[in-house]
């Protein structure tokens, strides 16, 4: 007998009928002797109706509030999912994160779990009934609704699996799994039977849309098996697992790309002691998160030029802060550009080989895509070029790292 958390996204219960489908493969695992927590998101598009009512009320709003309204889409689908099951002849109870509890801090909109309240789930889960938790929502210090940011349920699922020592959580969705890129743009993309909990940070930091990062750092630290199925399909999916569990790691596992990316170059920065403190303090003041930096000395040695990337709703709020201490800092110039691309190669295997790197850039050069801004860290190395040359950079590194289905 296993302990299964199954977590369905929104697509998987977007309508009575997936959800009676969803019921289904929750009842299969059920009927095979085991133990099932259900997950359950929103229906797909409810939270951004309900953001959008919360919108209308015009004006700064109330966050505690705001997180009562958006949290309502999970709580309705955990209740219609306990029907379903119960329509299957299997015992199924709900429980809002507030009855579990699902503890967190007081950051709403965006809060943290702090911890989770197990007893009353172990009991049921052990009477064999079927547990069904909507996800993304907690409970703060202060007795109120908190939400966990989008792609929370993941989150939820995670953090379930992790405080019930879960064998496995299973994440339904539209995908059958993680690919080697987006098979949308390249169609030899191959689907990975296993990933490393790194690999899969690496790749939801870098624009992976598959898991919130968040709920892979959580899974990464309680050593959590993750699995991505798909809810349509009765095919295997995905494990994301311990690096030791990999026999043979491949040196390129996977190509991402984001596109919700933006440059900001600093033209003529006086090139002086204290001058990136007096760029990067204001803008980490105003929430800006900056991800690739490059700088440059001038002929002159006496300026430079220094370039860094933000996300793209970020641009227009960095510009602001940049100009508003433009004078202080002395700055000649703010140059701004939103048509980029962040394009990365991710795998464990560069650890232990060498030249990972220069196939990319030689890969890149021969296409005639021109690097702007270069960062690496052990296992990724990615590069910003513009925004016109992405897919066919993608296509060309895919071909070039050997990741091409036969």
């Amino acid at each position: 007998m296993a302990r299964i958390v199954q977590k369905f996204g929104g697509t998987s219960v977007a309508d009575i009928e997936r959800i009676k489908n969803a019921a289904l493969r929750a009842k299969s695992e059920h009927d095979a002797g085991n133990e099932v927590v259900v997950v359950v998101s929103a229906m797909s598009g409810v939270t951004n109706q309900l953001v959008a009512y919360v919108d209308q009320m015009g004006g700064l709003f109330d966050a505690r509030e705001y997180d009562v309204v958006v949290a309502s889409g999970e709580q309705s689908n955990a209740g219609l999912m306990a029907l379903a099951l119960q329509a299957l002849g299997i015992q199924a109870r709900s429980w809002l994160g507030w009855q579990i509890a699902i503890e967190t801090d007081d950051v709403h909109g965006k809060a943290r779990i702090t911890g989770i309240e197990t007893a009353e789930l172990e009991k049921r889960l052990a009477d064999g009934e079927i547990a069904v938790v909507p996800g993304f929502q907690g409970i703060s210090p202060a007795n109120r609704v908190t939400t966990l940011g989008r792609g929370g349920s993941d989150l939820t699922a995670v953090a379930l699996a992790g405080a019930l020592k879960a064998d496995r959580c299973d994440i339904y969705t539209d995908v059958d799994g993680i690919y080697t890129t987006d098979p949308r743009i390249v169609s030899k993309a191959q689907k990975l039977d296993k990933i490393t909990y790194e690999e899969m940070l690496e790749m939801a930091s870098l624009g992976s849309k598959v898991l919130q990062t968040r709920s892979v750092e959580l899974a990464m630290n309680h050593k959590v098996r993750v699995q991505v199925r798909s809810s349509f399909e009765d095919s295997p999916g995905t494990i994301v697992v311990s690096e030791d569990e990999i026999v043979e790691q491949q040196v390129v596992s996977g190509i991402s790309q984001s596109t919700d990316e933006a440059k900001i170059t600093l033209l003529k920065v006086a090139d002086q002691p204290g001058v990136a403190a007096a760029i990067f303090g204001p803008l980490a003041d105003a929430a800006v998160n900056v991800d690739m930096i490059v700088q440059n000395i001038s002929e002159d040695g006496n300026t430079t030029d220094l370039t860094f990337t933000v996300g793209m709703a970020d641009l227009e709020k960095a510009v602001a802060v940049l100009e508003k201490n433009q004078a202080e800092i002395g700055v000649g110039e703010i140059v701004a550009d939103s048509d980029v691309v962040k394009i990365s190669v991710v795998g464990v295997g560069m650890r232990s080989h060498a030249g990972v790197a220069q196939k990319m850039f030689m890969t890149l050069a021969e296409k005639g895509i021109n690097i702007k801004v270069i960062s690496t860290s052990e296992i990724k190395v990615s590069v910003l070029v513009a925004e016109e040359y992405g897919e066919l950079a993608i296509r060309a590194l895919h071909t070039a790292y050997g990741l091409d289905a036969d």
